[in-house]
């Protein structure tokens, strides 16, 4: 739905125009996978897959919560009804973003919220981000707050780890607060420095595919957590703060000081290497030598496969079938265990590619994957 359809459904509901219409998108991660709740790098770039909200502010401390994309009427919250982790539903993302600003200090006396998303859920391209970003932008401009957008994303990041109860990293909510258009950003997750990296992908006669495989996951299930719990320890057995103190260079040292335990062992050797993938990412498109990242976003899917064990049948056939086709390089994207994977192709590769995986996934008895291009988008804005 455009900022006009969803304009005028919040009128229907609420009975008055709302007072603006915002929008922020999901994302796509081109490299740096599970290194942001370890202080590394990553490498995402926004969607034009969008999230719109049309928002009016109230004052007796009551948020209305209404999506066009779940069944169900106006679902409403009292003053003081918002408390971690008692809402298993969608309205756990956007009431958590209340409480965080709440808690940070920040007078929100209510709202009245109408959503409408075109970002695919349970995709691994962010959904969650972007319903709590939308949300965290217009109540920052309806009640001039003046945070600025990594701020934000701070405190959507604190909404669905303590509200939602999802143990997630930074990346997301910064890529859907923070990315430009035609750009993918290089994020430090540890001091959240950034740096905008153009990534024009259409100027060098390339694209890059997102094959949604369907296979649905969840980030506050419990693997996420056990490899997030296997990296800390990691880093505590090491003496450092988080795995990214560990250098490259000195990767095949920290290994042997961890010794038979192997799970630890493939945590942090991926890590590591993955961290260093970002590096290199960076460098390659600075250099302008686009289609030799390629074979570094393969790496990182093997690492992810092997050592991360977060890959699934569907997701090693995209990459398998796309590499068999001619694509540049493909990976999974995004937490794992589902979701989508990327491509990166020439552009007069992509219909052949397309029609291989699609095939493939006939073959194998799958459901049909999804599958659209990914343009580097802009971050969330205020539309109307």
């Amino acid at each position: 739905m455009g900022a006009q359809q969803v304009r005028e459904r919040f009128a229907e509901l609420y009975g008055a125009d709302p007072e603006g219409v915002w929008a922020a998108p999901g994302r796509v991660n081109l490299i740096g996978e599970h290194t942001d709740y370890n202080d590394g790098f990553v490498m995402p770039f926004a969607l034009p897959h969008r999230t719109t909200a049309a928002v009016s502010r109230r004052t007796d401390g009551v948020l209305r919560l209404h999506s066009a994309d779940v069944d169900g009427g106006v679902v409403e919250f009292g003053p003081d009804a918002l408390a971690p982790q008692s809402d298993t539903g969608w309205t756990a993302y956007p009431a958590g973003v209340v409480w965080a600003l709440r808690e940070a200090g920040h007078a929100v006396t209510g709202a009245d919220v109408h959503l409408s998303s075109t970002v695919p859920t349970g995709a691994g391209l962010s959904s969650s981000a972007a319903l709590e970003v939308v949300v965290a932008l217009a109540l920052n401009d309806l009640y001039e707050l003046g945070l600025q957008p990594w701020q934000l994303a701070r405190l959507c990041q604190r909404a669905e780890n303590v509200y939602v109860g999802a143990p997630t990293g930074i990346m997301d909510q910064t890529a859907s607060a923070c990315c430009e258009q035609g750009h993918a950003l290089f994020l430090d997750t540890r001091d959240l420095s950034q740096q905008q990296i153009p990534f024009d992908l259409a100027a060098e006669g390339l694209r890059l595919l997102v094959v949604d495989t369907q296979v649905k996951h969840a980030h506050s299930g419990g693997e996420y957590g056990k490899r997030r719990a296997g990296c800390e320890k990691g880093a505590a057995l090491l003496g450092v703060d988080a795995l990214r103190d560990i250098p490259y260079d000195g990767l095949d040292a920290a290994l042997a000081r961890l010794g038979d335990d192997e799970e630890v062992v493939r945590l942090v050797r991926h890590v590591v290497t993955e961290d260093e993938r970002v590096e290199r990412t960076v460098a390659l498109l600075r250099s302008g030598d686009t289609r030799a990242i390629g074979p570094v976003l393969t790496e990182g899917h093997a690492s992810l496969r092997d050592d991360f064990r977060i890959s699934c049948p569907e997701l090693d056939l995209v990459v398998d079938t796309a590499l068999a086709h001619g694509a540049l390089g493909a990976r999974m994207t995004g937490g794992g265990f589902g979701g989508s994977a990327i491509v990166l192709a020439q552009a007069t590769d992509v219909d052949t590619l397309t029609k291989a995986v699609e095939e493939a996934f006939a073959t194998a008895g799958h459901t049909a994957p999804r599958v659209f291009e990914a343009v580097p988008s802009p971050g969330a804005r205020r539309e109307a």
